[in-house]
This record gives C-alpha cells, sequence and structure tokens, in this order.
C-alpha cells in the first residue's frame, strides 16, 4: 500500500506564490491571537541542547536524536525533538510569575520519522508553556486552556477565508472530550488511529484525554514520555480533515507532571536512572514552577487551513523518490 494518499480529483486552491502569503499569514495570525488569549511571551529557544542535560524530549523512547559532539565545550549535543523540558526551566529562569507564560518557534529534526501525507523529518511547531497555580492541576483548567487554543485557531481560519475565499475549508469550533479509554470501550476491535479516524468523523473537533498509561486491554493509546506531561491530565487536539479523510493531530498538550506524577511515572516506564539528571531531580525537589504547556503544528495547521493534501505543500523538507513521484504525477506542489 502506498504511503502517500492522494485525494480523488484533488487540486490546490491556492498558487505557489499565494500558498506562501498564505502560510505567513496563518503564522503571523494566529500568533497573534494565540499569545493573546493565552497571555504569553515570545522568547528565543535553543536548537540544541547537551545530551547530559537531560533536557531533550525523547518522545516515545525510540526516536533516535541527531548528536554531534562540540570540541569547543568536550560535549555531546542533540538537536532537540521538543522543548517540552526547556521551557518549564526556562519560566524559572526568566522570572515568569503565575498566570503568564511564553511561547517560541520550535524547529526540529526527527530522523526517524515514517514519511507520509502528514508527516515529515522536519518538524515546525508553537512550543508554549505557561505556570500554573496547584487548584489549575484539574480536568476544568485543562479544557478551558483545549477551549481557548481552539477558538484562536478558528478565528485564524475565519480571517485567512476573508483574504482567500477560494479556500473551502470550515473547521469547528465547538470540542468533544474523550478519554482514551472510553474510546477502547467505543471501538474495542480498532487500532488508536482507528478509534481516532471514527470519533473524529462523527464529531470533526475533538481533544483525546489521557494518553500515556496502559488501558483496560494492557496497552496504552499512544506513547508517552513520563517526565513532562500528566498522563491523566493531557490530551491531543484533533480536527477532522475532510481532504484527508482523516482526523489530524493539531497540538499534544497538557499539564505537567509534579513530583508525585513524576515519581510515579518514571517507575511505570521504566526510567528510574533519569532520577539522577539535573532536570528531573529539580522536579522531584519541587524546585520547578507547575505549568501546563505543548506545541502546536505550525505545518499541520497551515495544511489544513487551506486544504492542502500534503504537508510538503507547506513546508520545505526532504522526501523518498517514491513520494516525490506520486505527488509529481497527481501534479502535487513539494515546495
Amino acid at each position: 500500500m502506498k504511503k502517500t494518499y492522494i485525494p480523488k480529483g484533488y487540486v490546490a486552491a491556492l498558487d505557489a506564490y499565494d500558498t506562501q502569503r498564505a502560510i505567513a499569514f496563518i503564522k503571523h495570525t494566529f500568533e497573534a491571537e494565540f499569545s493573546s488569549i493565552m497571555n504569553l511571551k515570545r522568547v528565543s529557544a535553543p536548537l540544541f541542547v547537551t545530551e547530559a542535560s537531560g533536557l531533550n524530549d525523547n518522545l516515545s523512547g525510540v526516536e533516535r536524536p541527531v548528536s554531534f559532539d562540540v570540541p569547543a565545550i568536550g560535549a555531546e549535543a542533540q538537536v532537540v525533538h521538543s522543548l517540552a523540558k526547556w521551557k518549564r526551566l526556562a519560566l524559572k529562569r526568566y522570572g515568569f510569575s503565575v498566570g503568564n507564560g511564553l511561547y517560541t518557534d520550535m524547529n526540529a529534526i526527527r530522523r526517524d520519522e515514517e514519511l507520509d501525507n502528514i508527516h515529515s523529518i522536519y518538524v515546525d511547531q508553537w512550543d508554549w508553556e505557561k505556570i500554573i497555580t496547584k487548584e489549575n492541576r484539574n480536568l476544568d483548567y485543562l479544557k478551558l486552556i483545549v477551549r481557548s487554543i481552539v477558538r484562536a485557531i478558528c478565528t485564524t481560519s475565519d480571517l485567512l477565508h476573508v483574504r482567500y475565499p477560494q479556500l473551502r475549508v470550515n473547521l469547528c469550533p465547538d470540542v468533544s472530550f474523550v478519554t482514551t479509554q472510553e474510546l477502547e470501550d467505543m471501538y474495542p476491535e480498532l487500532t488508536p488511529s482507528e478509534r481516532e479516524r471514527e470519533y473524529l468523523r462523527a464529531h470533526k473537533t475533538a481533544f483525546i484525554m489521557q494518553i500515556g498509561g496502559k488501558l483496560k486491554s494492557g496497552k496504552p493509546h499512544d506513547s508517552r514520555a513520563p517526565d513532562y506531561d500528566d498522563w491523566q491530565l493531557n490530551g491531543d487536539i484533533f480536527f477532522w480533515d475532510d481532504v484527508l479523510d482523516r482526523a489530524l493531530e493539531i497540538s499534544s498538550m497538557g499539564i505537567r507532571v509534579d513530583s508525585e506524577s513524576l515519581d510515579k511515572q518514571l517507575t511505570l516506564a521504566n526510567c528510574d536512572d533519569r532520577r539522577a539528571l539535573p532536570f528531573h531531580k529539580m522536579l522531584l525537589n519541587d524546585e520547578l514552577p507547575l505549568t501546563i504547556g505543548g506545541g502546536i503544528g505550525q505545518s499541520r495547521l497551515c495544511m489544513l487551513m487551506m486544504g492542502c493534501a500534503h504537508i510538503g505543500e507547506v513546508q520545505s523538507s526532504i522526501w523518498d523518490a517514491e513520494t516525490v513521484k506520486v505527488c509529481e504525477d497527481a501534479k502535487i506542489r513539494l515546495l
């Protein structure tokens, strides 16, 4: 089965120049909407961190970071997978207070990513993090933040369509909330991705909650690193993508671990060796602020709003020969 799906009769709504202008418009508009509604300030962020710092996100635990030696400091560096841990440390270092937060452009290389319509080895997203109180560590607050993010996305999409009325994408602003266990109970015979698709087909916009821990079946819905999200207070934001006829994840986010949940999750994930790392020691000793945060895919958001069939239409990456040929034959323009 081919890994690149070509929607029947697909034709890009915008030409090459308008595509670039629309990408710029989406990024500028969403940043303004999102940072205002969430009370976030823009900061600069690293492209790489030292391996010894423990700050890199290990994702599901099997992806290999791009590493290189730095002779000038006598250490090994890694291109970040995400800034999930770095952001929390930055909030402390920069002196942010409760109710305030930061966002930044995050660019990464995920060398082991499978390439298809929505996956690339190049990752670009808005990483964000906000300080909260102990009382905010609950599902009601998590849902409040999710609705705020969806509102910023839908507002940006509406403004984009005023500028480019030829676009036909309509995003649903009403978020449906469901846990991974509820999904398994609804669709026990389906795989996790198939469950997401069926649920989003009916609900259009959803936040799928509680990702990382094992379900009744003995398997997790999906893998999550044990040292940033609290597995009981996290989730993914999905929109239904009419062009690709699938659920499209736009954001992975959650309320971050406190010392108690980190202690528990490190043991469950067989990652107790991380307790000796500087970042993890600070967390276990309650030396970092309580936060909520996540990442929002820039290219994913652009392709969704513009009705694109392939992520390569909105970002410049590298592709295998089969993908290039299939897209060329279908007149899909890869940047």
